[in-house]
C-alpha cells in the first residue's frame, strides 16, 4: 500500500491514543506510516503542505475530517486526493455513512483492504464546505443544547448521550422558522409555512445515528433534503418517534427530495454544519460538488 500520513488531534485523550496505537500496529505491518499531531488550523496547513501524494488518514471524528477537507479545498488541493478515516469521534456519523467499522483495528484493516470510493462535497455560497450534513431550524437549537451536554458528559465517557438529550429538551418547546426552501429551482416550502427543520444530507445521520436523511449516499452526486413541517406537540412527538427507525419520510408533514442545489432564505437563521454552528444569515445556497475526492472505505 502507498505510504500514509496520519493526522491526529494533539489534544486527544488517553483512550484515543490507545485506539490510535492499536490501529497503527495494523497499518505499520503493511505500509509506511508517519503520524503528525495538529492543534490548530495553522499547524494543520503546515502538515498538509508536507503531505505530498501520500494517503491522508484522519484519526478523529466528523469534525476532524471536516477540518482536513476544508483546508484542502481552500488550497485547491482536494481533487484527486485519497483520504481515509479512522473513526474516533463521539458520533462518527460520516463513518457510518461510509460503512466503516467503528472499532479502531477493524477500521485500520478496512483502510488496507478497501478501494478508493468517490465522495461528494457540499459547498455553500459563502465558501464553507459540508462533509456530512447541514441543518437549520429546531435541530440547530438541539445541537447547541447537545454541545453543552456533550462537554459535560464526555469526560465520563457518556458524550454520545449529548444529542439525544439536546433533542429531547428542544422538543418540549421547539422554535419554528419562517423559511423558503428551494430545491433545483422548485420551491417546496414558502416563508408563510413555519417549518420545524430542514436537513441537507450527504450522509444519512447526525448526532451519532439519528437517521434524518436515511437514504443519502455520499457518492451519488446528490444531496438528500428533508423538511419537517410538524406543528403542535403531538405531531412533533410522532415525527421524533419516526426518526428513531427512519419512518419519518413517510409522514404527510415531511417533504423529501434529492437535489444538486438547495437554497434557503427568509428570516435570519443559523445552521449546524458538520456539528459547527455558523453565524445567522438571511439566505444560503448549497451546491453538490460530485466526486470531490476519494476515500478508502468498503463499497456501498
Amino acid at each position: 500500500m502507498a505510504p500514509i500520513l496520519m493526522i491526529t488531534n494533539a489534544d486527544a485523550g488517553s483512550s484515543d491514543r490507545d485506539s490510535i496505537g492499536l490501529a497503527l500496529a495494523v497499518l505499520r505491518a503493511n505500509c509506511e506510516v508517519e503520524v503528525a499531531a495538529s492543534q490548530d488550523p495553522g499547524e494543520l496547513d503546515q502538515i498538509l503542505r508536507q503531505a505530498g501524494d501520500r494517503t491522508i488518514v484522519v484519526a478523529g471524528g466528523d469534525g476532524s475530517l471536516h477540518a482536513v477537507i476544508a483546508a484542502l479545498h481552500a488550497k485547491r488541493d482536494l481533487a484527486g486526493r485519497t483520504l481515509a478515516l479512522l473513526p474516533l469521534g463521539t458520533g462518527n456519523d460520516f463513518a457510518r455513512a461510509l460503512n466503516l467499522p467503528l472499532d479502531p483495528e477493524a477500521a485500520a484493516r478496512a483502510i488496507l483492504s478497501s478501494a478508493p470510493q468517490p465522495v461528494d462535497l457540499i459547498v455553500e455560497d459563502s465558501g464553507e464546505v459540508v462533509v456530512n450534513s447541514v441543518h437549520a431550524g429546531a435541530s440547530v437549537q438541539a445541537s447547541k443544547t447537545a454541545a453543552k451536554w456533550k462537554s459535560w458528559l464526555t469526560p465520563v465517557g457518556l458524550g454520545a448521550l449529548g444529542y439525544p438529550i439536546g433533542t429531547a429538551l428542544t422538543a418540549v418547546s421547539p422554535p419554528s422558522s419562517d423559511l423558503a426552501v428551494e430545491v433545483d429551482g422548485e420551491i417546496i416550502t414558502r416563508p408563510d409555512q413555519p417549518l420545524l427543520m430542514v436537513v441537507i444530507g450527504n450522509g444519512s445521520s447526525v448526532g451519532g445515528g439519528a437517521g434524518l436523511t436515511p437514504d443519502a449516499d455520499p457518492g451519488d452526486g446528490y444531496v438528500d433534503v428533508m423538511v419537517s413541517l410538524a406543528a403542535g406537540p403531538f405531531a412533533r412527538f410522532a415525527y421524533a418517534w419516526g426518526v428513531r427507525d427512519s419512518r419519518h419520510p413517510a409522514r404527510s408533514d415531511v417533504i423529501t427530495r434529492r437535489a444538486k442545489t438547495v437554497s434557503v432564505r427568509g428570516e435570519k437563521f443559523s445552521v449546524s454544519a458538520d456539528g459547527e454552528i455558523l453565524a445567522p444569515r438571511y439566505a444560503r445556497t448549497w451546491t453538490v460538488l460530485p466526486s470531490a475526492y476519494r476515500i478508502l472505505a468498503p463499497a456501498r
